[in-house]
């Protein structure tokens, strides 16, 4: 995407954004619809959306996909039917979703649907010419399934003492910069607060370097319901930041200096996810001053929890 794009996004300049996307279109040649790796390919080439049966194609990350979800109730708006193909461990949540007439688990072949227009799910906002009230949260958009298994963790026996907070560090091998060092988030363990691990595949030894229980969870609609249970989570960007945000969830989010085009450059909130707050590296690389902006504001965080029960246990005893 061109800078140009990149900044008009970020200013919620969304019309502008769209002006490009539409130069981009009608300038450049695409290869062939659905050849090539998933991710790179371009679906929707212009074709007319309005009452037709479409097919939106989820082929990046599971992040981009429950982010770009809140598109499927306006895009409803125009079409006669809406098919979303999406990663299975999205399906119970997609199948919710406003908009959404039918899912189905994405695979690697062909979709075994009848449509007459398929999109890629990133490429609906510009389709439907989205407006910034289309784009930005008011509410939560998504929601879960009330029948969850397996057991949550602290239907497992996990106390959640004072204020709960659950991290996660790294997102895998394909972008080093969003790593967190595990001993960095040793610093969060501050009085108040008990720390729990949403990280998938936490080694004993990180768990101990921190000081943070295993709660994590391959199970998506598990770990929403976590999420809601959860006092706070704080966490790199990744797919459980949009999870956190579309369900509503207050959620921490640690920004490297060059962070991707859905978050502002320097400010601490985004229109996408009101339930967020975004912490910025400063000097590319460096997560030491992340970390301690991060710990005085938690120390803030668990001393008004604190100042409320206090509070409360005040008012249930009465007056002297």
């Amino acid at each position: 995407m061109s800078g140009s794009w990149t900044e008009a996004m970020r200013a919620g300049d969304f019309e502008r954004a769209w002006a490009i996307n539409d130069r981009d279109l009608a300038m450049l040649a695409y290869p062939p619809k659905h050849t090539g790796p998933r991710h790179l390919q371009r679906i929707w080439r212009g074709e007319e959306l309005r009452g037709k049966d479409v097919l939106v194609r989820c082929y990046h990350g599971l992040g981009d996909t429950i982010q770009f979800l809140r598109f499927m109730r306006p895009l409803r708006d125009v079409a006669r039917r809406v098919t979303v193909w999406c990663q299975g461990e999205l399906l119970p949540l997609v199948e919710r979703a406003a908009g959404v007439d039918r899912a189905f688990a994405l695979h690697d072949g062909a979709p075994e649907v009848d449509f007459e227009v398929d999109i890629e799910i990133m490429e609906v906002p510009h389709a439907i010419r989205a407006r910034r009230e289309q784009v930005e949260m008011r509410a939560p958009y998504l929601s879960l399934p009330t029948k969850v298994e397996p057991a949550l963790p602290q239907d497992r026996g996990l106390e959640l003492r004072g204020l709960a907070v659950g991290l996660v560090w790294e997102v895998g091998n394909w972008d080093k910069r969003r790593t967190v060092p595990p001993s960095l988030l040793g610093h969060l363990a501050v009085p108040g607060v008990t720390l729990c691990s949403l990280q998938r595949g936490a080694r004993t030894c990180e768990l101990a370097e921190i000081g943070a229980r295993d709660v994590s969870t391959p199970d998506v609609t598990v770990l929403g319901h976590l999420l809601q249970r959860l006092d706070l989570v704080i966490c790199v960007d990744t797919m459980v930041a949009h999870l956190a945000g579309a369900l509503g969830c207050e959620a921490w989010v640690l920004l490297h200096a060059d962070c991707d085009w859905r978050w502002p450059a320097s400010e601490a909130h985004s229109l996408w996810y009101p339930s967020l707050r975004l912490f910025h590296q400063r000097t590319p690389g460096n997560w030491d001053s992340v970390l301690e902006e991060v710990r005085e504001a938690l120390i803030a965080r668990s001393a008004s929890l604190q100042g409320v029960v206090r509070k409360e246990l005040k008012r249930a005893q009465g007056p002297p």
